[in-house]
């Protein structure tokens, strides 16, 4: 063991002041509450739910704020969040968390997938502002009913998809308007994740391990399958399996895919269809270790039909005509292009590095004059300064919200292995049974969303 694990767990032994509760059915009142009016001159009390891993960045970047509490199923894991930020108070269940505590103002939410939307869902019927990590939800149906249950209550909403603030993002979008690269009808993004990151071995997820100390794990799975505790599903490898993650399409879809979605306008769309390519290693339980994926969308906004192709696991989009091979397409291991009639566009994982390919035409090339608001300051301060009265987040569920949708009808047709017809207005998928079963899940007691 390390000195830092070891100074962790006795910082955890010797102070924690935790509220230490048993974990109960803690149900949002009917009657949405109206969220508190701040100022742009007071802090938010913000509580953070899930602080190890991402969630601790999540909740340290809102240090400057008033951070009120902390909702972890792992304290050992949380330990650092703990010790970094010892004023706030300390659960383990965010459900009796968000009672106990009213004069919480907004909540950042970095837990597995399957948490997302029950977790979002019980803050924002309690009238609280959420920033929730990506993808938004585990399944199709919840990214809908968050989205509407913004709408109704009126709190401000950020999916974590930072690259969505950046500026390469929109120079992305202003160029390809611009009509620098004509009509594009092809458009391929990739990422080189899951690869080997992630342990698969059903048969030791089923043989379970002993429960750490600091960890509840009935609460880690919620409304997850219920399966013994394993060191393969926590803490950061629970993205490879159907119940609990949404594999590299949900880890990087809304990252890499979101320069293309905004810019080809695919959110305007009535409808579109998927399919699969190819797949390399799912089973029932895990996802994929590699796939390419087809997504065609019709004419809409004035933009003609585009085929939109996704690739994980290193599979990589066939280099377009003119582009030489000693010419760095995204980031190389992950990005995005679009393939006009014109020239071809390309950005990184997040937005990033946008430029024309090949290389030689940003020689002479002057970008165009911005059209789309800038972001000053990071995501987070984006949706902070909307919490306190500013312009909507830029990744707003109005945005995100529909954009999850798509990527998640990815994984569907992954499932299937059918073309999968999915209507935007209704979210229903036309004649297909088995596809319709996957837009939703059933819920455990406790857990239940009215979806």
């Amino acid at each position: 063991m390390s000195q830092t694990d070891l100074t962790r767990r006795a910082f955890i032994a010797a102070t924690t002041t935790a509220v230490a509760l048993t974990p109960a059915i803690v149900r949002a009142n009917d009657a949405k509450v109206v969220p508190r009016k701040i100022s742009p001159n007071e802090k938010l009390n913000v509580a953070g739910i899930g602080v190890g891993g991402k969630g601790l960045s999540d909740i340290m970047n809102m240090r400057k704020e008033n951070v009120v509490a902390m909702a972890d199923v792992d304290w050992d894991r949380a330990g650092e969040a703990f010790y970094k930020l010892p004023n706030a108070k300390q659960f383990k269940d965010y459900r009796v968390m968000l009672d106990k505590l009213p004069e919480i103002d907004a909540v950042t939410i970095s837990t597995p997938d399957h948490t997302h939307a029950p977790a979002a869902y019980a803050a924002m019927m309690r009238g609280k502002h959420v920033y929730v990590q990506k993808p938004l939800t585990h399944t199709v149906a919840e990214a809908r009913l968050l989205t509407k249950v913004a709408r109704e209550t009126g709190v401000v909403t950020q999916m974590g998809n930072q690259g969505h603030s950046g500026s390469g993002t929109r120079q992305f979008c202003e160029i390809f308007w611009d009509g620098a690269i004509g009509d594009v009808r092809e458009a391929h993004a990739w990422t080189d994740r899951p690869g080997g990151r992630w342990h698969r071995d059903p048969a030791a997820l089923e043989s379970g391990e002993p429960i750490p100390k600091e960890m509840d794990w009935d609460l880690w799975l919620g409304n997850g399958a219920r399966r013994p505790y394993s060191e393969i599903l926590h803490p950061n490898k629970w993205r490879v399996w159907w119940d609990y993650g949404c594999g590299a399409l949900g880890d990087m879809a809304c990252h890499i895919m979101d320069p293309g979605y905004w810019a080809l306008k695919l959110g305007d769309a009535p409808g579109f269809t998927v399919e699969r390519v190819m797949q390399e290693g799912m089973t029932d339980v895990l996802v994929p270790t590699a796939s390419v994926l087809k997504y065609h969308f019709p004419e809409r906004a004035g933009l003609p039909a585009v085929d939109f192709f996704w690739y994980d696991g290193g599979q990589l989009p066939e280099r377009p005509e003119g582009i030489p091979n000693g010419e760095k397409m995204g980031d190389g291991e992950n990005g995005s292009i679009l393939v006009g009639s014109q020239g071809v566009l390309t950005t990184g994982t997040y937005g990033n590095k946008t430029r024309l390919l090949p290389d030689s035409r940003m020689n002479d090339y002057t970008r165009p004059e911005e059209t789309l608001k800038r972001v000053k300051g990071s995501h987070y301060r984006n949706w902070i300064e909307a919490c306190k009265g500013g312009d909507a987040a830029c990744s707003n569920f109005d945005y995100a919200g529909p954009f999850t949708e798509m990527v998640l009808m990815g994984n569907i047709a992954l499932r299937t292995n059918s073309v999968v017809s999915y209507d935007f207005a209704t979210g229903t998928i036309k004649d297909n049974p088995a596809a319709s079963a996957l837009l939703s899940t059933t819920y455990h007691e406790g857990w239940d969303l009215p979806v």
